[in-house]
């Protein structure tokens, strides 16, 4: 069996962190490879590495002085160093870093920097070997991850060594230059790695013991989720359930490699498992649905002519005029008449005129309706399409505390059902619909 194991910036924050990683690798022969992310937060004062050299970034864009950030850089990775006696240079990579980011470097190369120099210091902790992500995950020029010379180049480096410790989070582009996921994106190269390898389990080592159904900042009682399937944990980690890169599944996926989120500071909870299908055994039997993950900052556009239903291309149209403008749309609800377009409002802004006057120019709509601040939430499930009256439970309990639903779409996978209420009502929607799920 080969596992591999790809551990959260808060799961590698310091030494002592860096200790329990090594239990966790050395209590499983399996553990062949081991992704990690930067330093995270050691308490809730502290900074994230990578926000430090963002913070290096800007300062270098503006030609400011850029020694007293480094410097608390420098301080998190000779800490660990010293603290786990490694050999390490901390002080000479830092410099060098430190004088390729004064003198232009890209943002992408700044940033990467905290998983290359951790990749560095955990691989000599370990005793395995360090392969530069940069020499094994590879962009297009036009930054898309080209996944196939990835697997090609990556396999073939690690049945090479048999074991290794791969940076998260970049790789390069054809012309050598350094090329980021977006935040989080150590989750991506982890799959990365476990797709290439042929792993037979993908472990997500982080802070949390796997998946809630929902966030225990707003429903404290919430239920831990023991199975869930690639599909409920792309509709969950979209909306906004932080636990995993929502584009960290698709290279397991093609696989059909399991992903398992771990705790690496209660390593004996098996976390949640991350599959294909769920066998029966596995079927929780307490909630016929599996999570409810909402997110703030959308906006609707809505249209209503009479006889929209016979006008050919109409939504064609509709849709067109946001592509002209660089907008995408989020869901796309729709009536016999009417027609609504869901959008991120930061997407929107500083277009919104333009956009309704080409709506009412080339549509000649009976009304066009905008309504800002808008939270979705997502209710997921792969057996609501089998648990009848699911939809009505959840319609109803809303009506009762008076939350205005704004939007309803449900594909007819019936996998799960999105939901639109003002911003103001997100949490409190949450609680009411998990109360009435819940048995």
């Amino acid at each position: 069996m080969i596992k591999i194991a790809k551990f959260g910036g808060s799961s590698l924050a310091d030494a002592n962190q860096f200790k329990k990683v090594k239990e966790i690798i050395n209590a499983d022969e399996s553990r062949k490879f081991v992704v990690p992310s930067a330093p995270g937060k050691r308490d809730k004062n502290d900074e994230k590495v990578t926000d430090l050299l963002y913070k290096c970034y800007a300062l270098a864009s503006a030609e400011q002085d850029t020694s007293e950030v480094f410097d608390k850089i420098y301080g998190r990775y000779e800490s660990i160093r010293k603290d786990l006696n490694l050999k390490t240079d901390v002080k000479a990579l830092i410099k060098e870093i430190k004088e390729k980011v004064d003198n232009g470097a890209t943002i992408d190369y700044t940033a990467s920097r905290g998983e290359y120099l951790n990749g560095i210091l955990l691989a000599e902790y370990l005793g395995l070997k360090f392969i530069d992500a940069a020499e094994v995950v590879f962009f297009t020029g036009h930054g898309v991850l080209d996944a196939e010379k990835t697997n090609t180049v990556m396999a073939k480096r690690l049945q090479k060594y048999g074991s290794a410790v791969i940076p998260g989070f970049y790789g390069s582009r054809p012309d050598g230059s350094i090329k980021t996921f977006s935040r989080g994106g150590s989750d991506i190269t982890g799959s990365l790695v476990a797709r290439a390898i042929n792993a037979d389990l993908y472990e997500n080592w982080t802070d949390v013991s796997g998946f809630m159904v929902t966030d225990p900042r707003i429903v404290p009682e919430t239920q831990a989720i023991k199975y869930i399937t690639y599909k409920e944990l792309r509709e969950l980690s979209y909306m906004g359930a932080a636990v995993l890169h929502q584009d960290a599944v698709f290279p397991v996926q093609q696989s059909g490699i399991p992903i398992n989120i771990r705790n690496t500071n209660a390593p004996e909870d098996k976390g949640t498992m991350i599959v294909h299908k769920i066998d029966p055994e596995h079927q929780v039997d307490t909630m016929k649905i599996t999570g409810i993950a909402g997110h703030k900052g959308y906006c609707a556009i809505t249209i209503e002519k009479s006889m929209m239903n016979s006008e050919l291309g109409i939504g064609r149209k509709f849709l067109e005029i946001f592509e002209r403008n660089n907008i995408l749309f989020e869901h796309l609800p729709s009536g016999v008449d009417t027609m609504t377009a869901v959008l991120n409002q930061k997407a929107i802004q500083g277009k919104l005129d333009h956009v309704l006057q080409a709506i009412q120019d080339e549509l000649k709509p009976d009304s066009v309706e905008f309504v800002p601040d808008l939270a979705l939430l997502a209710v997921v499930g792969h057996r609501m399409a089998k648990s009848a009256g699911i939809a009505g439970r959840i319609f109803t309990a809303l009506g009762k505390e008076h939350i205005n639903i704004r939007t309803i779409d449900q594909g007819s996978s019936e996998i799960n059902i999105i939901i639109g209420v003002d911003e103001c009502n997100l949490e409190k929607a949450i609680r009411v619909i998990y109360d009435a799920v819940k048995n």
